[in-house]
C-alpha cells in the first residue's frame, strides 16, 4: 500500500511502525510538518529515504512531499469484535459497503464513538489507500474485523449479550429505541440496504427520521447520526454518585 498525505503517514509511523517499509520525502521540503514527520520517523526506527520530487510523483500523484509504502493492512482476529467492557461494547456492522469513501469515512466515525467495524469478506471494499485517506487515518486507530459469515456473526454476538439494531427506513424512530448496553448497529449499502438474511437477523430495526424529500443519508452519515445517539443514550445511563 502506498499512503502520500501526511496524517495518514504519521497515523501508520504512530500506531505500526513494524508494517511501514519506508517513507519517501521530497529532498527539497523543509518545512514544519514535514520535519515533524522526520523526527517521528526516527523515533519509531522507520526508513527514511529522499528523493527530487520527480522522483516521487512517478510514485504517487499528487503528494504532499512525502510517499510511504506499507505492508498490507491486516484485519483483526474475530475475537477481538468482543473485547472491552461488557455493558459497553459497541460495533458497526457495515453489511457490503464496496464504495471505499464510504468506508472509509464510517471507520472515521467509528473512531470518534468508540466502536469496532465488522466487514463480510465478501462484497466490501477493502482496506485500501482510498479508504486510509478516507478515513483520515482512523483505519490505524480503529479494529477492522472480517467475518465469512455476517448474518452468523450476528448470531454469535447476540450469544454474547449484544442487541443487533439495524438502520432501516422501515424500522421504529431511532430515538425511541434502547442503544445502551452491548450494541451492534447495522448498515447496509447505499441504494440496497442490509440484505435480507441480515435484515432478518437484526432484534430491531430502528430509522432515522427524514424531514426532507430524500429518502436516505449515505453510510458514513447514518453511521455518525446513530453512533452518536447511542453514545448519548450510554452518556446518560451511567450514574453520577
Amino acid at each position: 500500500m502506498i499512503l502520500s498525505r501526511l496524517h495518514p503517514i504519521a497515523e501508520a509511523v504512530r500506531s505500526r511502525p513494524r508494517q511501514v517499509e519506508w517513507v519517501l520525502f521530497d529532498s527539497s521540503r523543509r518545512d514544519r510538518r514535514i520535519n515533524e514527520l522526520k523526527a517521528l520517523c526516527r523515533e519509531k526506527g522507520v526508513s527514511v529515504r529522499y528523493g527530487e520530487r520527480p522522483a516521487l510523483e512517478r510514485v504517487a500523484r499528487p503528494n504532499q512531499g512525502a510517499i510511504a509504502r506499507l505492508a498490507v493492512r491486516e484485519y483483526r482476529p474475530q475475537e477481538d469484535a468482543l473485547a472491552g467492557e461488557p455493558g459497553q461494547r459497541l460495533l458497526f456492522l457495515l453489511d457490503e459497503i464496496q464504495d471505499p469513501q464510504n468506508l472509509g469515512a464510517a471507520i472515521r466515525v467509528a473512531e470518534g464513538v468508540g466502536a469496532r467495524v465488522v466487514l463480510p469478506e465478501r462484497g466490501s471494499a477493502p482496506l485500501s489507500e482510498a479508504v486510509e485517506k478516507s478515513s483520515a487515518g482512523a483505519v490505524e486507530r480503529v479494529p477492522v474485523i472480517r467475518v465469512v459469515n455476517l448474518r452468523r456473526f450476528m448470531d454469535l454476538v447476540k450469544g454474547e449479550g449484544f442487541t443487533v439494531v439495524g438502520v432501516d427506513p422501515e424500522g421504529r424512530d431511532i430515538y425511541k429505541a434502547d442503544l445502551t448496553g452491548d450494541l451492534a448497529l447495522v448498515f447496509g449499502a447505499e441504494g440496497r440496504g442490509m440484505r435480507r438474511l441480515v435484515r432478518k437477523g437484526c432484534d430491531i430495526l430502528a430509522r432515522l427520521p427524514m424531514r426532507g424529500a430524500l429518502a436516505s443519508l449515505n453510510v458514513a452519515t447514518a453511521a455518525a447520526a446513530a453512533g452518536y445517539e447511542a453514545v448519548r443514550q450510554r452518556s446518560h445511563s451511567v450514574k453520577t454518585p
